[in-house]
């Protein structure tokens, strides 16, 4: 099966901090992979913009390299790169002072959709977009993505926010978290809201529990100090975790417009419960070596976490008594990504005590294998009498749409969306400022009672206090394989 490709508009795509990780992982590989598909059409440009003072061809040479580091063998295309690296500009400039930007602005195109990405750090956007606004070099039309984090906390938050609207409407900020361009989360809202399968069940009638875990096996090095002056929490669950939860659990909007999605995930933010202490726990790996968080954040005396566990209610209609449960961690046995639905138990068994029943599960992989299963109980084989078994029906998406399907990187996708200037699976302001409101609490308490992090061995699935989080309520965690 081969995915339809339908190409954007022509358009001038600025990349600020091109010389940068993000850029050279993710942002140049991703628009490479868009232009050898068709998706990029000719007479597009790229700039890149950074401090480094580069001529243009060493700047094309630098993303030769990092396609060739970061992409397939098979994806590395002579004449596809020749062409894509000619598309590409450079110009160096201060984000902070006025360098630069005349040249840039000399590099942009009449009635062409222009699109800037701020791939730097927070603390450089509001210089950004005040001198792209003062120097005219963007419009009404004009479009700004902006990398998290989005703010330290609540106050934070709203200081950026506030920042932007300075220069900036709020349909032209697109507030980028790369889980919701994944295959498998825009799939889960298919597979809700495109069948009639599932929704009658999806509530808490049904559903006794859901767990979404994003594990990770890499540690915090080369990013130490930031994460530190992060953790779990900030990193991931106010941004990542919280929006796949917003997308299980949000009513079906009246349209797949981006207002309609967002406002559907704002109400659910806003119908979460305070966490209390017990409903939670932190923890940080401590090894040997570059195995242990406090060598790798450079702080001996940390208190930050590395894995958080936690139980979340939802006070509506819908979800009245149905446990969230959320975590995520580095430094542990595998890397996986997941969303689990455990089904109710069926009110009464026709079939004895002899067969015991096992939970329905639907899970939906986002990583590694995207795709999703549903465990179901059948009748084993055979003829020795009415023996259940529970199977899994499987779909994978190489499997079920064929090996040869191209899936696009988070990155590609969500990038064509903002050419095309679709909000859809984008933050608005109001939900990430929502979500810090949530957030803040909870960490204002553990830090006022100086709570320490659990312990926990790299490789693990964690600490100790997270498996009885879930055992207390006659439950347990799926096992990270």
């Amino acid at each position: 099966m081969v995915a339809r490709v339908i190409p954007v508009e022509k358009f001038d795509l600025v990349i600020f901090g091109a010389t940068g990780d993000l850029a050279r992982r993710k942002i140049l590989p991703g628009l490479y992979r868009r232009w050898k598909e068709g998706q990029i059409p000719k007479g597009a440009k790229i700039v890149g913009a950074a401090r480094s003072d580069i001529p243009r061809d060493d700047f094309r040479s630098m993303v030769r390299a990092a396609l060739e580091e970061f992409l397939n063998h098979k994806e590395l295309v002579d004449d596809k790169i020749a062409s894509f690296l000619e598309m590409l500009d450079y110009v160096t400039i201060d984000a902070k002072g006025d360098d630069g930007w005349d040249m840039l602005g000399s590099m942009m195109r009449p009635e062409m959709v222009r699109a800037f990405y701020f791939s730097v750090a927070p603390s450089l956007f509001g210089g950004i977009a005040k001198r792209l606004h003062q120097r005219g070099i963007a419009d009404r039309n004009s479009r700004i993505v902006v990398e998290k984090p989005f703010g330290k906390d609540l106050m934070t938050a709203r200081a950026l926010n506030a920042t932007l609207a300075e220069y900036f409407h709020e349909d032209q900020i697109y507030r980028i978290d790369h889980y919701l361009g994944k295959e498998t989360v825009q799939n889960l809202m298919a597979v809700r809201f495109a069948n009639i399968l599932f929704e009658p069940l999806w509530n808490s009638q049904f559903i006794d529990h859901v767990q979404i875990t994003v594990a990770e096996t890499v540690g915090v090095d080369g990013r130490g100090e930031y994460y530190d002056s992060s953790g779990a929490m900030r990193d991931m669950v106010q941004n990542h975790l919280m929006q796949l939860l917003c997308l299980i659990a949000m009513e079906p909007p009246h349209s797949f417009e981006p207002d309609a999605m967002r406002d559907e995930k704002l109400k659910v933010i806003r119908a979460l419960d305070p966490i209390k202490p017990g409903e939670y726990v932190r923890g940080q790996y401590r090894g040997r070596g570059e195995e242990d968080y406090l060598v790798d954040s450079g702080n001996p005396d940390s208190r930050t976490e590395s894995f958080i566990a936690m139980k979340m209610h939802i006070s509506n209609w819908r979800w009245k008594g149905t446990p969230f449960y959320l975590r995520t961690g580095k430094r542990m046995k595998s890397r996986v990504s997941e969303i689990a639905v455990t089904f109710k138990e069926p009110p009464h068994s026709i079939f004895g005590e002899s067969n015991q029943w096992r939970e329905n599960v639907l899970v939906i992989r986002l990583q590694p294998d995207e795709g999703m299963d549903l465990r179901v109980m059948i009748k084993e084989p055979g003829p020795g009498g009415m023996r259940l078994k529970d199977v899994a029906l499987d779909m994978s998406f190489a499997e079920a749409l064929g090996n040869d399907l191209d899936i696009p990187d988070a990155y590609e996708r969500l990038i064509m969306d903002v050419i095309r200037g679709n909000q859809t699976l984008f933050m608005r302001g109001d939900e990430v400022e929502a979500a810090w409101a949530w957030v803040d609490p909870v960490i204002e308490g553990w830090e006022l009672r100086e709570d320490q992090p659990e312990p926990y061995e790299p490789g693990s699935t964690g600490p100790e206090g997270a498996l009885m989080l879930m055992h207390k309520d006659g439950r347990r965690w799926r096992e990270i394989r």
